[in-house]
């Protein structure tokens, strides 16, 4: 066997250029499957990790007020294992350079001990000290927006009263892995935050010396959590409960489950599709490269090599190119994956996150990749060694010498010699021509993945923040306020419209199927707020009834007509049954919408609102945040386009990297597959274009005939990838579905056109190599005659 290892290195050398496009494709499989599925493992390992080391809460319950005395009734319930009490509200902070109102959630900690549940982590600086009235902890995001740190000092409204704060620490806590302001999806560091203030310093500014407004819990491994809330909220309704809820609908949980399902849904689906086109990929290159040394196998077997021998040599030959990409796709899966972790790190709060290799990811994707090339490797040896040694030796004969189609059609005497000899090796190798197009058609495919991304979340920025939120600032109160509020926003400088808006918690129940959601109650005349389909086709605004998100519809088993109760959890606490009057297939959150006028009558008592959707004039709009952050029932001041600038910036720091991805793995699959095609059919066809420089051929003529064959594959593979894409993009629109977002299926025709482009200058750039080696023929080499 010494011989044919000297025989595998040299060839290996020779044919180091098409070595390293398979092994690229190699590694990209790899790479994307390290990169991405093992990130998702790091993630889901991290989250755990946390949650478990900090005792994360099992249910929260918020309400009014209560005595401390009634934990105890609260412990007591069957399926709770632990329960601790704490004080937890809204504040307003005047923070230096800012116009408008910035919001902080105050939550109140033991001063004496750690929390038993929902402990936190001090990044730097100390803990409270036993009745420092002035010290806080603040949430590090928060901290690392407005450069703050231990030492520095805060100003907070806190129940109408300005005081300024002492900053002494700066901390994580698991409910706030993702923090987000109330109502809003995406981050906003800048203005909120969370603080953290000693239980009896807090508890008094509000009013809660010896009271609670929230409860979390832990709940039992035996325990049934649905009949435990039912429990909770029957002992909590004399104090004002507003509703107990489990760990999955809880705001920071909610997001970063719903980012890590999407996370497993792409580190799925799309490294299932690149190991896929690699495996594909591989087989077919190594098929028609091995083919190609038919009479080396026949010479093999003439001087005594056996089939097994002769076997185990081309498979060491494949093996060699899967080996060195699977090394390549190893070191970059794990340089991408911490990457990509980091990402996350940016927007997550998680004490650590370290990306680690996973062994059983790597074995897997290469074992699939070994199979592939093994199979490719295999195939083309058995035909070859099937076949006498003086048969194998010649030349494959010509697939047919009969007049084909294009003869047929009479097609052929309009087309230059050029075009009907590449015409004729395509139509006389159809299936080596459509599984060479298939290959590209992959590239093109992901390309359409990646960029549809865009399209889709394109759309649903435009939608959401151009379309559906009008309103220039949407203020909310600290608590409802009676309309006549309203009326005083008119006397605001630069106010041109006000359309006020109610939010009243609910409980939705449609036979067992249950969801705790705040109705929204909008203008009967509105025009700054309006709901509208994921199309762009506005929903009227019923007089009665709720207009759900198909997503909430589907999770209550509701369609247009049917009867859903309603258990509302403030003000007289109502309960009845409401028709559903409309379901919206919106993109953002999870909505239940009604008639303002509408609302108030289900709940009952004097006509209040929650806050007010303004339009104000652009050259008014900082006098007026600056009004607005003194005034002391406003709780908060968002802005679409704040929150529009938030979310492009997430946008770009992971769709944006994650395209980029996509994009770099399309190029390397189309210039491997197009790069050898085209040097597989150098070695099939030398002898013929040598034959015809020397019959005076120029080489730009003989070029043609190979490249042409070549380019004519490519532009059959755009129309194929281009549906191969859109369906590929659907499947993975599909599965990214989740309460917080959904991402529609967009695609514009510029992004098939961007896709087609790449490819073509994937193409172009893969002849350029391919021509360089036509240039450098040695005529008379190729045209020496085998003995």
């Amino acid at each position: 066997m010494n011989t044919l290892h000297s025989k595998l290195l040299r060839e290996l050398w020779q044919l180091k250029g098409q070595m390293a496009s398979i092994a690229l494709v190699v590694a990209t499989g790899i790479m994307t499957v390290l990169t991405m599925r093992g990130s998702y493992d790091t993630l889901v390992q991290a989250q755990q990790s946390y949650y478990a080391q900090t005792r994360f809460a099992d249910a929260w319950a918020p309400l009014k007020r209560a005595p401390n005395s009634l934990r105890e009734r609260i412990q007591a319930i069957p399926g709770v294992a632990n329960v601790d009490t704490r004080v937890s509200f809204l504040a307003t902070l005047d923070l230096p350079g800012l116009d408008a109102p910035a919001q902080a959630r105050l939550v109140s900690l033991p001063e004496q001990r750690r929390p038993e549940i929902n402990d936190i982590r001090i990044r730097s600086g100390r803990y409270l000290a036993p009745g420092a009235a002035s010290e806080v902890l603040i949430s590090s995001k928060f901290a690392d927006a407005r450069a703050l740190k231990p030492g520095d000092t805060l100003r907070a409204i806190i129940n109408g009263r300005a005081r300024t704060l002492d900053i002494v620490g700066v901390a994580i806590s698991p409910e706030h892995t993702y923090a987000v302001p109330p109502g809003a999806l995406y981050p906003d560091d800048k203005r909120y935050g969370v603080l953290w203030m000693g239980r009896k310093v807090l508890g008094p500014a509000y009013d809660m010396d010896g009271a609670f407004n929230e409860a979390v819990l832990t709940l039992s491994p035996q325990a049934n959590p649905q009949a435990v809330l039912s429990r909770i909220d029957t002992l909590l309704d004399p104090y004002g409960g507003l509703g107990a809820y489990l760990r999955k609908d809880q705001a920071s949980h909610l997001i970063l489950q719903g980012e890590l399902d999407s996370n497993k849904v792409m580190g799925t689906v799309v490294p299932a599709v690149f190991l896929g086109v690699a495996a594909f990929l591989l087989n077919l290159v190594l098929t028609r490269l091995i083919a190609t040394q038919r009479g080396e196998i026949a010479v093999l077997k003439a001087f005594g090599y056996r089939s097994r021998e002769v076997a185990i040599h081309y498979l060491l030959f494949a093996m060699a190119a899967v080996a060195f990409g699977a090394a390549i796709g190893a070191v970059a899966g794990t340089l991408l994956g911490s990457a990509y972790v980091n990402l996350y790190g940016a927007y997550f709060d998680f004490p650590q996150l370290d990306y680690q290799l996973s062994p059983l990811l790597l074995a897997i994707a290469t074992a699939i990749t070994v199979v592939a090339a093994a199979a490719g490797a295999l195939l083309a040896v058995r035909r070859a060694a099937l076949l006498p040694p003086a048969e194998a030796m010649r030349p494959e004969p010509p697939a047919s010498f009969k007049p084909g189609w294009l003869e047929r059609s009479g097609l052929a005497r309009t087309l230059p010699s050029s075009a009907r000899m590449v015409l004729r090796n395509v139509q006389r190798k159809p299936l080596q021509a459509l599984l060479s197009s298939l290959g590209v058609s992959f590239s093109v495919a992901i390309l359409i993945i990646g960029l549809a991304m865009f399209d889709g979340v394109q759309w649903m920025m435009d939608l959401q923040f151009r379309v559906i939120q009008r309103e220039d600032l949407s203020v909310s109160f600290d608590e409802p306020r009676t309309v006549a509020v309203t009326y005083d926003f008119y006397n605001l400088p630069g106010v041109t419209r006000v359309e006020a808006y109610r939010l009243a918690p609910a409980r939705l129940r449609s036979g067992h199927f249950e969801k705790e959601i705040a109705i929204q109650g909008l203008a009967p005349d509105g025009r700054l707020r309006r709901i509208v389909s994921a199309s762009g086709g506005e929903q009227p605004l019923p007089a009665e009834g709720l207009v759900l998100s198909a997503i909430l519809a589907r999770q209550l088993h509701l369609t247009v007509g049917d009867q859903v109760d309603v258990a509302f959890l403030e003000g007289q606490r109502r309960r009845m049954q409401l028709p559903v009057a409309g379901i919206v297939d919106d993109l953002l959150g999870v909505s239940a919408t009604m008639n303002r006028d509408a609302l108030q009558r289900a709940i009952g008592g004097p006509v209040m609102v929650s806050g007010a959707y303004l339009s104000v004039a652009a050259d008014a709009l900082p006098q007026l945040e600056r009004t607005l952050k003194a005034a002391p029932a406003v709780a908060g001041v968002a802005s679409p386009s704040t929150m529009l600038a938030s979310f492009e910036k997430q946008m770009d720091d992971s769709l944006f990297i994650a395209v980029g991805f996509l994009l770099g793995f399309a190029c390397v699959i189309a210039v491997a597959v197009i790069y050898n095609g085209a040097r597989i059919s150098l070695s099939e066809r030398g002898r013929e274009l040598a034959s015809l420089r020397v019959m005076g051929f120029r080489r730009s003529e003989a070029a043609m005939l190979l490249l042409g064959e070549q380019a004519l594959i490519t532009l059959m593979a755009i129309p194929i990838g281009w549906l191969l894409g859109y369906g590929l993009s659907y499947a993975v629109v599909a599965a990214l579905q989740t309460d917080t977002y959904r991402i529609p299926l967009v695609v514009h025709a510029p992004t098939y056109l961007l896709a087609a482009a790449i490819v073509v200058a994937a193409a172009v750039a893969s002849g350029a190599l391919v021509r360089r080696r036509i240039n450098r023929l040695d005529l008379i080499a190729v045209l020496k005659t085998r003995e």
